[in-house]
């Protein structure tokens, strides 16, 4: 295949971009989320895009902007990445089930008025929560390559008000269930997911969640003797015990709380009621200034953590909190702010009591109080050495050029020999 530049024929509400064919076959990554910087899962997605490429190639993208009223980038250039943008017109029920059904085919033809077909796509790379019967199969035999599965989490029916009659919940089950007889490849957030994965015979290679160090800019929050900021910066759901954050704060002396400045970005005070743990009349008893900012963009989060002493954390043990890894944590080492939060999953190798931030004793509220006034208690140069200790933590695991080597060879080992994906009834290859 010839070395040729192609420009890219985009939607009328983009920009052209323009990006260089390879001459060798290389991943495609298939999306339906708010591409590139929507949420946890789009960076998680940018990220392993980035080093699923060999070098000197790039991860083609196809993403499938969702219909829930937002509006993609103006731009599709994305560094590191050729992206390729596609749009559902309309919002009601028929037309986006008619989108989601029609996607396999939607992203082929997308693909291929960019000069991508057959022998141009080495492997094709789906988050778990796109692992469909059709998505799988339509890009399987007519790319003639093989899936690898993105699992970033194995949620429980304990996280959800109805369970089991919870559809997300169920349609996540039927993907993983899909995954686990489908594909013989996946990467996986964690060791205790990666187990789960490799039980059902697959090959798995652990990818924590990654960022890219050189978008953080450098900590710059007040003095400690001006009072201690701690930030919350996510959408708590079930998942994160907000409840216990706050009532461990009103635990504190009244003049210790009088010290505390607490922002939760995510949700507002009102969203707080029906999509996280949190009590609201637990707020009465705190004195500390707590502030709810809602959602906010990318941007500010960044500058949040900037000027923050700690974040905060606090997940229950087992189940869901074993098998993710919050994405959170990554972000706020790289932008040198130290954690203050309880061992989960597999953070207890990459935050270490008193080097990269503050490891709680347990999930309880008096365990958050005693969390809280060891970090009162810092000086501002211990609170420097650990952030200087969160930066490089989070450069040596997290960065994705410290993933490219190993994710991008995990990626072209996939195996190309027919599999029983190919031969209905007989056994599938281990790896």
């Amino acid at each position: 295949m010839n070395d040729q530049t192609m420009v890219l024929d985009t939607e009328p509400w983009t920009h052209a971009a323009v990006w260089r064919r390879a001459d060798r076959p290389r991943p495609l990554l298939v999306g339906a989320y708010q591409f590139p910087y929507g949420d946890a899962t789009s960076n998680r997605l940018l990220q392993l895009a980035r080093c699923a490429a060999p070098e000197g190639s790039r991860t083609l993208v196809v993403n499938d902007w969702p219909c829930d009223g937002s509006l993609p980038p103006r731009r599709d250039e994305v560094p590191g990445i050729d992206l390729i943008t596609l749009r559902t017109r309309g919002g009601n029920r028929f037309t986006r089930m008619s989108a989601r059904l029609a996607r396999p085919v939607r992203v082929l033809r997308a693909a291929r008025r960019r000069g991508v077909g057959r022998g141009d796509v080495s492997v094709v790379l789906l988050p778990m929560a796109m692992m469909t019967l059709g998505n799988w199969a339509v890009l399987r035999f007519a790319l003639r390559c093989p899936v690898v599965v993105d699992a970033s989490e194995r949620h429980d029916r304990r996280q959800f008000r109805h369970g089991w009659l919870t559809p997300y919940f169920v349609r996540h089950r039927w993907s993983t269930f899909l995954a686990t007889r489908l594909v013989d490849r996946a990467t996986a957030v964690s060791t205790t997911l990666a187990g789960y994965l490799a039980g059902h015979g697959l090959d798995v290679l652990v990818v924590p969640p990654q960022v890219d160090c050189d978008e953080f800019a450098a900590p710059r929050p007040p003095s400690l003797g001006d009072g201690l900021r701690l930030l919350y910066a996510g959408t708590p759901g079930r998942k994160d015990m907000l409840d216990v954050i706050l009532r461990g704060i009103s635990e504190l002396a009244p003049a210790d709380q009088r010290r505390v400045t607490l922002t939760i970005a995510g949700i507002t005070r009102e969203e707080a009621t029906t999509r996280s743990d949190l009590d609201v009349s637990v707020l009465a008893t705190v004195s500390a200034r707590v502030t709810f900012l809602g959602r906010v963009p990318r941007g500010v989060v960044l500058t949040l953590l900037s000027e923050s002493h700690f974040s905060m954390l606090v997940r229950p043990t087992g189940g869901y909190a074993a098998h993710g890894f919050p994405s959170k944590v990554p972000e706020s080492l790289a932008a040198g702010c130290p954690v203050l939060l309880n061992h989960t999953s597999d953070l207890a190798a990459h935050v270490q009591d008193g080097v990269e931030g503050l490891v709680l004793d347990g999930n309880g509220p008096q365990d958050v109080r005693r969390g809280i006034e060891r970090a009162l208690a810092l000086r501002d140069e211990d609170w420097t050495a650990m952030s200087r200790a969160a930066r490089s933590r989070a450069r040596r695991s997290f960065d994705h050029r410290a993933w490219r080597d190993r994710v991008s060879a995990f990626v072209a080992a996939a195996d190309v020999s027919p599999s029983a994906a190919d031969r209905p009834g007989q056994p599938r290859s281990q790896g």
